[in-house]
């Protein structure tokens, strides 16, 4: 009862729309409080509701944290120095002549793009205004166009840098690079299942897909040479993750100096635009880290309360077969991911799941991967799924004519993700080739 006390607070507070981060806050000092007043614990009387500030400063206290702002800073210097106009032009000249043109295009550029900002709204803001304009410029719909985007930006928090699998890390105490590695072939999955089902919309005239002329050889190569530059930096991350010289957080260290450096060196990172992406980096981490210390009271409260071991009994008494209660917390993620931000739901979800991952039978890396791409879904679906507002504001369209632009791209999205519940080699492929079948 005390658990479903809290429960209620808290959901029944976002309902009523305050912000998720207040939420949280808000509704763990109301359930501490009245336990202090009320209940019988001698935990919440003898402490009260100073557990607040005493469970929010530690959780703070990570040095994989650090990662975040690191991998975010370097995407941002990454943008400010035009690396996303070269990478978008090398992808046109290399799939463009395809049946379904730029749409091919968009998709590349954002598996490319991914390497370097880790969030999938910084891919759909900053990527994606080129994109679209671009893919509208050749003849295609504005609808398609943004569908297009919405669907691809969220391969950006599969393939490493991720800040979200960073929040999984620290609150699972999985490691960062183990997951980094896990996710790059599921994310190669979603862009080549996104680019036959584009293929297939283009070859059946569902959708009006102009192609460009087949690029010349000196075409490919002229763009990939200025390319060259920004390509090496996801080449960076992915080489130091495969041999282990250094740790996530060191080579978001490295990626962010090289950055810098070759934002100097191209002439494109004035003082300016090194000013926009320290601001935009301190908002975007400010706000994260707020959401952060707001959800360690509640994910405390979660553990004392014993919710993880009470959602246990229940899963059991539904079905004891591992793959039916698999389906079961996607289906619970899935909806959860419908009504609340991506961030907010994992600080609630891993501590409250976690516990059930040895029941299941399924590696945690693998669980990490297949809970972080459950949410990201939710980030692109109605009512309130993020990406979709920005792509409304980024190509000027209507919510219902995204939406149903978007309709077809759920099929390749869901058989991602059925393709990374139930077929653990594909997560499991790159971590255990460098850490071993059973190295942690």
């Amino acid at each position: 009862m005390e658990a479903l006390l809290l429960l209620a607070l808290l959901f029944g507070l976002i309902f009523l729309r305050m912000p998720v981060p207040f939420a949280m806050l808000t509704a763990a000092a109301g359930f501490i409080a009245y336990q202090s007043i009320f209940g019988d614990n001698p935990l919440f009387k003898a402490a009260g509701i100073r557990i607040i500030p005493q469970r929010m400063a530690p959780s703070l206290e990570s040095f994989p944290l650090l990662a975040i702002p690191l991998f975010v800073f370097a995407g941002n210097l990454l943008n400010a120095a035009g690396i996303a106009d070269r990478i978008f032009t090398f992808a046109k000249s290399l799939v463009a002549h395809v049946h379904g043109g730029l749409a091919h295009v968009n998709i590349l550029a954002s598996i490319v793009f991914s390497g370097m900002s880790g969030v999938a709204a910084a891919d759909a803001a900053g990527l994606g205004a080129i994109e679209i304009k671009a893919m509208e410029k050749a003849g295609f719909g504005k609808a398609f166009s943004a569908a297009v985007t919405a669907s691809s930006s969220i391969i950006g928090p599969i393939i490493p840098p991720s800040v979200i699998m960073v929040i999984y890390a620290v609150l699972s105490g999985e490691s960062i690079a183990k997951l980094f590695l896990a996710g790059i072939v599921p994310g190669l999955f979603l862009g080549a299942v996104l680019m036959i089902l584009i293929y297939i919309l283009a070859v059946t005239k569902k959708v009006e897909a102009p192609v460009s002329p087949r690029a010349t050889f000196r075409d490919v190569t002229c763009s990939a040479w200025r390319a060259l530059p920004g390509l090496m930096a996801p080449f960076l991350l992915v080489a130091g993750l495969l041999s282990g010289v250094a740790t996530p957080t060191e080579l978001g260290a490295i990626v962010t100096v090289y950055a810098i450096i070759l934002g100097l060196w191209m002439r494109e990172l004035t003082f300016a635009a090194l000013l926009n992406a320290t601001k935009s980096t301190v908002f975007t981490i400010g706000a994260l880290v707020f959401i952060l210390a707001c959800a360690a009271p509640i994910s405390w409260l979660i553990s004392v309360l014993n919710v993880p071991e009470t959602l246990q009994v229940f899963l059991l008494s539904v079905s004891e077969n591992p793959i039916i209660l698999l389906l079961l917390i996607n289906l619970m993620l899935l909806v959860a991911g419908l009504v609340m931000e991506t961030t907010a739901i994992m600080l609630i979800a891993v501590p409250t799941l976690w516990p059930i991952v040895g029941t299941l039978g399924i590696d945690p890396t693998q669980f990490g991967v297949m809970m972080i791409f459950n949410l990201l879904i939710g980030a692109i679906t109605p009512p309130f799924g993020v990406i979709l507002f920005i792509m409304m504001d980024v190509a000027k369209i209507s919510y219902g004519a995204l939406v149903r632009a978007m309709m077809p791209f759920y099929i390749p999205i869901v058989i991602t993700l059925l393709v990374i519940t139930f077929v653990p080699s594909v997560t499991l492929f790159l971590p255990e080739l460098v850490y071993g079948a059973s190295g942690r």
